[in-house]
């Protein structure tokens, strides 16, 4: 019995000694990072603005970097030679999801294109989107409806103009937003685009946004979900249970209409609803809107005021986008979809102003579902995976005056935004794109340009471009800490 017993010790010593040694070895071939506190890990080096910490960090230990945030481990990826490898090469290894719990709230998580897994689901759901609501044809069909939209926010400048009023850029292009997405999906205005009816649906869009980015302990320590410490998700369940509600009751009027004939089928609603329940059913209908609604009015929103902070901030700048506006549109005049491609310092502007204020300024964590052998180092299986695009976006090796707002850069540069140059990747990449993609950039360009040429524009209260507050409020997107107050002079 002593002999078997011994026998047994021996064997466990030698297992134990060969589970430290591997570990050793997996230890020796993790990407750099600082090092780990116990229990806490780094979570102390995250502060506030967590983009901001990581690139700071990065300049210390390197373009990938390995970090434990409580029980999760994380790597974090801060070039575009090496975002390359995370969503091109190496993709099916990155493809999957590490999901907030804040975006559990609803089980929002097992229905939404943007945190399902691919699988079925998620490949029917981006087929859905690509062809009912983002295909060309359904965008150049209702090319008069962003027209109209964009119409009223110049109307609706034009009368704080006469009135003396500043403009809320956040909120006016917030409700161009989402008027646009709602006469899309539900031939109907959400909002009265001449006042400020949209402020509470902004809030919530807005505090969706703050939740679901900022830093929550259940994220790093898993077993406290059921008690959800933050109570963060309690509050994004009161969020979405408002967008759900208001998304039920107008599919319920809508099921209505149809049922007595009135209604024709012309929106993405009923292109929903002929295929519901074949290939959708109701309740994914629901989720998808609030993804839709969600997404698609708060980053609009953000990016323009980013960029008209930035044009304010810079005259020059300004008066050369008007400049060439003028020459090739016509003093005064609103911006289409063709237009664009005759405006080349306008798609300068845009594109810098991507660059340099990307709307998430992380790409959507991915996850390993295996370890993954990366550029010499090991990602251990359920690593969390971040792609830094804000860090790219001021690299120093890719970009002179990183710092600085300079359209002037791209006039010859074949950098574009849609996912073919890892430098700028403001939208993703691969088979997690962004699937707004073509319509955001209809969008952004024809709002903007629209606001340029009709107006001058100055900023309230005597404030300098210099003395303009360009501070980040950060979420899951990023968003100006200071909203941006400016006086529209008609041209």
């Amino acid at each position: 019995m002593d002999y078997v017993n011994t026998l047994i010790g021996v064997l466990f010593a030698c297992f134990l000694v060969r589970g430290v040694l591997i570990s050793l070895r997996r230890s020796k071939r993790l990407a750099p990072g600082p090092f780990p506190l116990p229990i806490i890990g780094n979570l102390h080096l995250l502060g506030d603005k967590p983009h901001i910490s990581l690139t700071q960090l990065a300049k210390n230990h390197g373009p990938i970097m390995n970090l434990k945030f409580g029980q999760i481990n994380t790597v974090i990826v801060s070039s575009a030679v090496l975002a390359r490898e995370v969503t091109q090469k190496k993709d099916l290894m990155f493809s999957n999801r590490c999901i907030p719990d804040a975006l559990r709230a609803c089980n929002h998580n097992d229905f939404s294109a943007i945190w399902l897994p691919v699988d079925s689901q998620w490949r029917t759901l981006r087929k859905i989107m690509n062809y009912h609501i983002f295909s060309g044809n359904r965008l150049d069909a209702n090319e008069h409806l962003r027209s109209k939209k964009i119409q009223e926010l110049i109307d609706y400048c034009g009368n704080c103009s006469k009135v003396g009023e500043t403009v809320n850029i956040s909120r006016a292009t917030f409700r161009t937003a989402m008027n646009l997405l709602s006469n899309t999906f539900f031939s109907i205005d959400l909002t009265d685009p001449f006042t400020d009816s949209a402020k509470e649906f902004k809030e919530l869009v807005s505090n969706i946004s703050i939740e679901a980015g900022k830093p929550n302990v259940v994220d790093f320590f898993p077993f406290l979900q059921k008690i959800d410490p933050q109570g963060i998700r309690r509050r994004m369940t009161k969020y979405f249970t408002k967008i759900l509600h208001l998304m039920s009751d107008l599919i319920d009027e809508r099921l209505k209409e149809r049922s007595m004939g009135k209604h024709a089928n012309v929106d993405v609603l009923d292109a929903l609803l002929n295929i519901c329940p074949k290939e959708i059913d109701r309740n994914q209908i629901e989720q998808l809107c609030l993804d839709l609604f969600e997404a698609g009015t708060d980053t609009t929103s953000n990016t323009l005021e980013w960029a008209m902070a930035e044009l304010l901030k810079n005259p020059h700048t300004l008066e050369k986008a008007q400049e060439e506006l003028a020459q090739v549109i016509g003093r005064g005049k609103l911006i289409n979809a063709a237009d664009v491609a005759n405006l080349p310092y306008l798609r300068c502007i845009v594109k810098e102003n991507f660059r340099i204020h990307p709307q998430v300024p992380f790409l959507i964590p991915r996850k390993t579902e295996e370890d993954v052998d990366f550029c010499g180092y090991i990602i251990p299986k359920d690593s969390q995976v971040l792609v830094n695009v804000w860090a790219i976006g001021r690299d120093s090796s890719l970009w002179e005056d990183p710092l600085d707002f300079k359209p002037e850069r791209f006039l010859e540069s074949e950098i574009d935004i849609r996912g073919q140059d890892f430098e700028l990747l403001p939208f993703g990449v691969g088979r997690r794109i962004c699937p707004g993609l073509p319509l955001a950039i209809r969008m952004i360009p024809i709002v903007l340009g629209s606001l340029l040429n009709t107006f001058n524009w100055k900023l309230q209260d005597g404030i300098t471009p210099e003395d303009l507050d360009m501070e980040e409020r950060f979420g899951i997107t990023l968003s100006k800490a200071q909203p941006l107050l400016a006086i529209p002079i008609p041209l």
